[in-house]
């Protein structure tokens, strides 16, 4: 539709479609839709929304009309015998009957009240004309004069929908369209895996024409499939959405595999440093990482979704996420290690450049995080794979780099949550914690945003300073994964060896903080995060005591908090803040990091400190917080075969009070951080409710409002209030440890911040009495409906914002639709620079939030990727 006067008769065509009513289902009128575009953005330039919009409001009966003839069209082509024959059964026509069908559904999806008139045209089943009836009628299309025979000849059909899906599925593995020709004689569907890698060990001939084929389609098959996006958060994970349900409970396994393993491959093989120089960001459109965005994007849409639960029956497998669950072969899963190592790591490879914009990841890389989570908790030999041959210390450095980098970001919350659930799920394998005691080598290497100065240690030791820099650096914005963060250190204290100066350094600074009076008063929940570190103390003494000498030491320069801590009241609590307070005021400035005011955050409290920890704190002289720490529940669970992430809605950062902030029930529903379970018990649970379980725990749909004001602001503490948990506290080992060992160690030998090895090697002989190995526990993730609406809705959310940058010269698919899983907002368009080339996706990509907790992810504004199109910039909805 090159020329000018196409275009208008198209256009012409396009008014006519909602201005006249009732347009005969066999008018010729419909041949244009397929005939005239020449590409995907005439389509999209002529076809508007107001367009869909004014035909669906207006004339419903000729939208009908059109999916049907396109649909009826597009079955008709995928049928010819001679498809994809350019005179006879030309791929032009299929591709825009896609086309078409991608630019109408969002408007169809969008309108709640279309949702019966939805199912009952797309999912019902039908009548339809038999193929010889529809292939006898076709002929008159091509204006062959044959005489017009009746041939009534009707069949049942499977819902409209569904034969889509069907066809869209052959479709990416039709001879000469999306894969080589098939020589003559041959099957017209080959299921020949796209790339080689996992299932396959050589790569087909693929053309630019083939390529460019399989993103049209996979387009179409995630258009189909964004119905989640015209949902909420609350209801998506409950009622799910019938395109993906039938995508995934599809047991034909040929299907399955095929599909699975080109999607796979295909993402995994991509090779973004094969430019000579990294800099795919500043390249305006790379065809290849289009294709690979979709291929990513469409797998992620099969494997995370879980499959809705049916009263009284039994709940469908998703095959997806199953098969992907049994991969085994040690090739297999190198491949897919160095295929996702290849992608994460480029930032990291780029680092020494001097070239602007050079570091930029590319930008499908939360995506990539998502696959590397999905497959860790589907497969456990992909588990054991990566921590027995030490795969998982690259990881780990990987999951740091990119936490650490988007810290501050409030546009890339989501991703670094999923940083912190990931390590998570690692820390539950006992090996992982084992392998950590390795020496790390590679330190002077790392990016400056994970570099840690002067760094000396383990892989441990750098994981260790690499959370207490996430939690005590991040200006308040990762509240909700602290009790993640503090459950990785509790899954691995067993384990470890030898802690550095630094690292007992840092876990002493958490204790003090954490134990502080103004900081356990702010409200009802902190009091759970320092029991979680208390359990790892313990857990550190009690199964690696020898070893870590260092860190007794440590304990022992800090016994008077822990002591401190069992005479703990409310009264002495709320005395120590008002004379801290008087302190500040009389001095008129505070050099203590850890103090402030009273009704600050208390997560402020948690930033680094400049005096060292190893400081004995008195009574009266202790490093204190103020205001509230926001505690943000974590939940964990476990499975094995269809395992399932756990992503955690958050805690408000900005709000004064959580109450303030239930405007929904979905906002007070954050994973929580089940308590430590034993090996022993979790090796006892069955196999469906093992670690990572996708099964929905209607019990955690709600969670008690957690008050989160400052001191003395809306949550009141009371005497009651601290007898309830006060006696709960893990103290027993650590003052048992200081009682004895302090009896035994001259005070003068504490007096240094740095032990003499002759106190090191005291602090080892001696035999601690009534300290006794307890199990090991672990602290794992369980899944609520609303943790996977919010999971669901970060994924939808980089798909909504890679689709601004992935189309060239049009705006994206779902653009100006009402969406629901999140609140778009416009804002004014820029063009891209060299030196600056932050597009719409990096502005908005990691922007999506669920209304889960207050996942307050506010993205700047940002440009789209195009002058045509302003930005949009995504926020959680209210209420």
């Amino acid at each position: 539709m090159g020329a000018s006067d196409s275009k208008l008769v198209f256009k012409k065509g396009i008014f006519r479609l909602s201005e006249e009513r009732h347009i005969p289902a066999d008018d010729e009128y419909w041949n244009q839709f397929w005939e005239l575009p020449e590409s995907s953005e005439d389509i999209f330039s002529l076809f508007t929304p107001a367009d869909v919009r004014r035909t669906r409001d207006n004339a419903l009966e000729n939208l009908e009309s059109l999916i049907q003839a396109v649909t009826g069209r597009l079955f008709m082509l995928h049928h010819h015998p001679s498809f994809p024959d350019p005179e006879l059964a030309p791929d032009r026509e299929a591709l825009n009957c896609i086309r078409v069908l991608t630019r109408i559904l969002p408007f169809i999806y969008e309108k709640d009240s279309f949702q019966e008139w939805e199912d009952t045209f797309l999912w019902s089943t039908r009548r339809k004309l038999s193929r010889k009836s529809s292939i006898a009628s076709e002929v008159l299309f091509d204006g062959v004069e044959q005489p017009r025979t009746p041939l009534p000849e009707y069949e049942d059909a499977k819902p409209l929908a569904e034969e889509l899906i069907d066809t869209l599925l052959e479709l990416l593995f039709i001879s000469d369209l999306t894969v080589p020709k098939a020589p003559h004689g041959k099957p017209k569907v080959t299921y020949a895996i796209w790339q080689s890698g996992v299932g396959c060990n050589t790569s087909i001939p693929t053309t630019k024409e083939h390529e460019a084929n399989r993103c049209e389609i996979l387009r179409l098959l995630l258009t189909l499939t964004s119905k989640s996006m015209y949902m909420s958060s609350t209801t998506l994970p409950q009622v799910g959405t019938k395109a993906l349900t039938y995508i995934c409970t599809n047991a034909d396994k040929q299907v399955v595999l095929s599909v699975l393993c080109s999607l796979l491959n295909t993402t995994l093989k991509y090779n973004p440093a094969s430019w000579r120089v990294p800099y795919n960001t500043l390249v305006f459109k790379d065809p290849k990482q289009t294709l690979v965005t979709y291929t990513l994007q469409f797998l992620l849409a099969t494997l995370l979704y879980p499959i809705p639960e049916q009263s009284g029956l039994p709940t469908p497998k998703n095959y997806y996420r199953h098969f992907l669950g049994r991969l085994h072969r040690p090739q297999d899963f190198q491949f897919v290690v160095d295929g996702m190592t290849r992608i994460l790591h480029q930032p990291l490879q780029a680092n020494t450049s001097y070239i602007p914009g050079s570091q930029s990841q590319v930008r499908f890389a939360p995506e990539m995080i998502m696959l590397f989570w999905e497959i860790t908790q589907c497969n456990k030999r992909f588990r054991s794979f990566m921590i027995d041959t030490e795969r998982a210390h690259d990881f780990v450095i990987l999951i740091l780099f990119y936490a650490l980098e988007f810290k501050a970001d409030a546009s890339k919350q989501g991703v670094v949550r999923m940083c912190a659930f990931l390590l998570q799920t690692l820390s539950v394998e006992r090996n992982f914690g084992v392998n950590l005691n390795k020496t790390f080598e590679g330190q002077d290497t790392l990016p400056p945003a994970i570099r840690i100065a002067g760094f000396r240690g383990t892989y441990a030791d750098f994981l260790i300073q690499s959370i207490y820099a996430l939690i005590t650096t991040s200006q308040g914005k990762l509240t909700a994964i602290y009790p993640a963060l503090l459950a990785v250190i509790n899954n691995i204290a067993p384990h470890l060896e030898g802690f550095s100066v630094t690292t007992c350094s840092k876990i002493m600074q958490l204790f003090n903080s954490m134990s502080s009076p103004s900081f356990l008063l702010a409200n009802e929940t902190n009091h759970g995060l320092l029991k979680s570190l208390l359990e790892a103390i313990n857990a550190t003494i009690e199964h690696k005591y020898i070893e870590n000498a260092q860190f007794v030491y440590s304990i022992l320069k800090n016994r008077k908090r822990f002591e401190a801590l069992r005479s703990f009241t409310l009264e002495s609590g709320q005395e120590e803040i008002e004379r801290r307070n008087r302190r500040r005021k009389d001095s008129n400035a505070s050099n203590d990091p850890l103090a402030g005011n009273s009704t600050r955050s208390s997560v402020d409290s948690l930033r680094s400190p400049t005096t060292p920890s190893a400081q004995t704190p008195t009574t009266s002289n202790i490093p204190e917080e103020d205001g509230t720490f926001a505690i943000g529940d974590d939940e964990d669970d476990s499975d094995e075969e269809e395992e399932r992430p756990t992503p955690a809605a958050s805690s408000p950062s900005e709000i004064p009070s959580r109450a303030s902030s239930v405007a929904s029930p979905v906002d007070d529903d954050v994973p929580r951080q089940l308590g430590g379970m034993s090996e022993k018990a979790r090796g006892k649970m069955p196999a469906t409710a093992r670690n990572f379980s996708r099964q929905n725990s209607v019990s955690s749909l709600t969670s008690p409002t957690q008050s989160q004001a400052g001191p003395f602001g809306m949550f009141e503490p009371s005497s009651n209030w601290i007898e309830s948990w006060l006696p709960e506290l893990p103290l027993h080992t650590i003052l048992t440890l200081i009682q004895q060992i302090s009896a035994l160690v001259p005070r003068q030998a504490l007096s240094s911040d740095v032990p003499i090895p002759a106190t090191l090697n005291k602090i080892r002989e001696i035999q601690l009495v009534g300290v006794d190995p307890s199990p090991i526990r672990v602290h794992s993730f369980e899944w609520s409906q609303l943790a996977l609406g919010w999971y669901e809705s970060l994924l939808w959310g980089f798909i909504f914002a890679s689709e601004i940058q992935v189309s060239k010269g049009t705006v994206g698919i779902w653009n100006t639709t009402q969406i629901k899983l999140f609140r778009v907002q416009e804002t004014a368009a820029q063009g891209p620079s060299l030196t600056s080339p932050r597009g719409a996706v990096d502005a908005v990509g990691s922007n999506i939030v669920s209304r889960i907790g207050a996942i307050n992810l506010r993205g700047a504004g940002g440009s789209s990727a195009s002058s045509q199109a302003p930005g949009q910039t995504v926020h959680p909805r209210s209420g």
